[in-house]
């Protein structure tokens, strides 16, 4: 895994054996040419299809961040949102302005203002509940609830998968687990929001030793996680924390049999 690589073109993209992930809206902040905003969302290159997952408060924050990272809205095939709070689908109409030939991948139960913005730009609504594919090497968590009814991605790599969370309002043990369980296979790493801005020291030791037991090598607590808990997990992880914010670019090594895919 390597972090802050240059952009591929997409003729390099087809032909890479990593898959890249960029973090295009976040309130910590990272590269300083990019503007923080509370949200989250992120880009993932290198798979069959590129994703978008959430567009943060402000699209006009997300389209300039994107903008500055050379990485076109018309780059994007599809898009998934976690829930429907205002800083994970703030940005969709600004968006879908810029390009509304995407899928649209979003918890049944969202509300139907939303739907009808999707539709109404020309966007194709994919409702989930339960896991589903999303492309090769990509897939939803599920849609699990705690008062706020929410589902993460993750990615299939050569190391295992890498879980993406937008707020986890649902426990971020309890979607990674989830994710574990229907992809049967190793963690790799979590990244995104871990709601845990509010959280007490013990908790964060309890979330940091469920994650190990579920076997999670490294963690990247951004957006919502909260600064003690980023700096009790960078204590706990070493050098398998990630440090997230605005513009990181973290590269994952693809599967082999992808790889051979591409060749």
């Amino acid at each position: 895994m390597k972090a802050d690589e240059p952009q591929a073109t997409e003729q390099e993209k087809t032909k890479t054996s990593e898959i890249a992930l960029t973090i295009v809206f976040d309130n910590y902040p990272g590269d300083k040419t990019l503007t923080t905003g509370w949200g989250f969302g992120c880009v993932i290159q290198g798979l069959e299809k590129t994703i978008l997952f959430d567009t943060g408060e402000d699209g006009l924050i997300l389209l300039s961040n994107m903008e500055t990272l050379g990485i076109s809205p018309a780059d994007i095939d599809v898009l998934v949102l976690s829930h429907a709070h205002y800083d994970h689908v703030g940005g969709l109409s600004e968006f879908l302005a810029q390009n509304s030939d995407v899928a649209v991948f979003l918890p049944e139960a969202f509300p139907e203002n939303i739907k009808d913005t999707v539709q109404k730009a020309g966007g194709r609504i994919v409702e989930t509940t339960d896991p589903q594919q999303i492309c090769e090497g990509a897939h939803t968590s599920g849609v699990l609830q705690n008062g706020i009814e929410e589902q993460g991605m993750y990615i299939e790599t050569a190391e295992g998968i890498v879980v993406i969370t937008g707020c986890a309002h649902p426990g971020i043990v309890n979607i990674t687990r989830a994710a574990k369980q229907n992809a049967d296979q190793p963690v790799l790493a979590v990244l995104g929001g871990f709601h845990m801005a509010a959280a007490s020291g013990q908790e964060i030791l309890r979330v940091i030793d469920a994650l190990r037991d579920l076997g999670v090598r490294k963690a990247g607590p951004c957006h919502c996680s909260g600064d003690n808990t980023r700096k009790k997990m960078k204590e706990a992880f070493g050098a398998d924390y990630i440090e997230i914010g605005v513009g990181s670019r973290i590269n994952f090594n693809k599967p082999e049999t992808a790889k051979e895919g591409n060749d």
